[in-house]
């Protein structure tokens, strides 16, 4: 039987943004160890955010904490802009990393985050599915989207948890346009297209979920930004550089991806607690 409620610190942060309101807010619930799955969950289908998160102590004597990722439906094994704002309101909690960089365990491992001039960025995880997509999932994609076949110009199983898959448009400006019938998206699709040469960012991202997710556009995706930059940095984009994602939903996020000589990719943003205090669980 789980314990009478009791109030515990929370945060809830914005991230891919200095400025508040303007990114991707994720709840987070600090000293979580004594919760059951039925009361995150039920915490995550409350707040309504696209994720959820709750900071246990860690089972890896490796991890600095463990990290539980909830989005109203259900938990998932990894998440990108949970991950950088999990890490910030860990730190901001008082919390110290043993080693040089964080490490935080969750359902797809460990996954290591490094802190860049107050920017918070993470190690892209291995890709669980990755490769060609099946004709007839693309068909499907080009029609929930709203737009002939022939416009999507490259597809790719990008799945690092979530389950992404990922199309390819020819410009940012075809990306914003997009009008989709969420009822028969076939799970989560992110679609990518660049902007022209020397704008801000180098290419406009968008990711679409089922209705039945209850969110339908994500605004601002780490997970989604890593497996992109997996996939097509340093060949169809440049090998370090700016995403914007959020535009079409009044945000500004703004996604830094950034490849080290040995090839890791690093997936980084700025963070900002917008609201501090207790919850009660």
């Amino acid at each position: 039987m789980p314990d009478s409620p009791r109030a515990r610190e929370f945060r809830q942060v914005d991230v891919f943004s200095a400025e508040p309101a303007l990114g991707n807010p994720v709840a987070v619930v600090h000293g979580a160890d004594d919760l059951t799955d039925e009361q995150m969950q039920r915490f995550a289908r409350w707040t309504n955010l696209s994720e959820t998160t709750f900071l246990l102590s860690p089972t890896d004597p490796a991890a600095d904490y463990r990290l539980r990722i909830f989005t109203p439906g259900g938990e998932l094994p990894f998440a990108g802009h949970p991950t950088l704002g999990s890490a910030h309101a860990w730190l901001g909690a008082g919390g110290v990393p043993a080693g040089e960089r964080i490490v935080q365990e969750c359902g797809v491992g460990l996954v290591e985050l490094r802190n860049t001039g107050g920017r918070l960025s993470f190690a892209a995880p291995e890709l669980l599915r990755s490769g060609p997509v099946e004709e007839a999932l693309v068909a499907d994609i080009a029609t929930a989207l709203g737009v002939p076949r022939p416009e999507l110009l490259d597809a790719a199983w990008v799945d690092n948890g979530p389950g992404w898959v990922a199309v390819r448009l020819a410009s940012a400006e075809a990306v914003l346009a997009l009008e989709p019938d969420f009822a028969a998206m076939p799970g989560k699709v992110g679609v990518v297209g660049p902007h022209p040469a020397g704008a801000e960012c180098a290419v406009e991202v968008r990711a679409f979920l089922q209705a039945s997710d209850g969110i339908t556009e994500d605004p601002v995706t780490g997970s989604l930004n890593a497996s992109v930059a997996q996939w097509l940095a340093g060949e169809v984009l440049p090998a370090s550089y700016v995403a914007a994602q959020g535009t079409a939903i009044g945000r500004r996020g703004r996604v830094h991806v950034t490849t080290d000589d040995d090839g890791t990719i690093w997936v980084g943003g700025e963070t900002l607690t917008t609201i501090q205090g207790t919850v009660t669980l």
